[in-house]
């Protein structure tokens, strides 16, 4: 059965660039941008795990972990590491699990054989803490991720569960937020600052906090 959003993500050991590791106790407390590539030494995967590694910092702001998958051997994950450094500027500082017997790629339906050969497509997973799928994506392989992206996306989520808010399209930190539909707008007005109803349904309000 495909996951969907709200799944308990599947849990599970597995040899990867940093050691054997289970997936749930790694991540535990934690976020965690769970992703596929297609294969080692190709080109957009290498910027797109280069990119990754550039973002260390500001997933570690967000209490975030990042992990790839492929079905490479190990070894080849380890020979390709040197490349994603010096092609990128930014040495390999995350985990890439090896997945030569597709395991944990049918986990996780990172096979689309229709989109090509067998190996993964390109999917992305945003797991919270508590180990729930909040966010899926699926790039096809010609077609590099946009990073930026999952970076605003984790902090639409971890927003919306902090503030029982919602975000409106292009949203950013610090950008104006909605009013959830449950809400009524006189109650809104003791909740939020500056609220506004453009209509019934939709009502802006300042970000809470700002």
């Amino acid at each position: 059965m495909s996951l969907r959003l709200g799944d308990t993500a599947p849990d599970f050991t597995a040899e990867t660039t940093d050691g054997v590791m289970s997936f749930h106790d790694w991540k535990q407390g934690s976020w965690a941008v769970f992703f596929s590539h297609p294969a080692d030494f190709t080109p957009v995967c290498t910027t797109e795990l280069g990119r990754t590694a550039a973002l260390h910092g500001e997933f570690a702001k967000r209490n975030t972990k990042a992990m790839a998958l492929s079905i490479d051997p190990i070894e080849d994950h380890h020979g390709w590491a040197p490349d994603i450094g010096e092609v990128t500027g930014t040495p390999l500082n995350f985990p890439i699990v090896a997945d030569p017997d597709r395991k944990v790629a049918e986990l996780y339906d990172m096979i689309h054989p229709g989109a090509g050969d067998t190996s993964t497509v390109r999917s992305v997973f945003i797991i919270d803490p508590d180990h729930k799928v909040r966010l899926m994506l699926t790039y096809p392989k010609s077609v590099g991720r946009s990073f930026d992206e999952i970076v605003r996306v984790l902090d639409a989520l971890q927003a919306t569960d902090r503030d029982s808010i919602a975000t409106p399209a292009d949203w950013r930190p610090g950008d104006r937020v909605i009013v959830p539909t449950g809400v009524s707008t006189e109650d809104a007005k003791t909740r939020f600052r500056n609220v506004v109803e453009v209509k019934p349904y939709l009502r802006y309000a300042d970000a809470p906090g700002s």
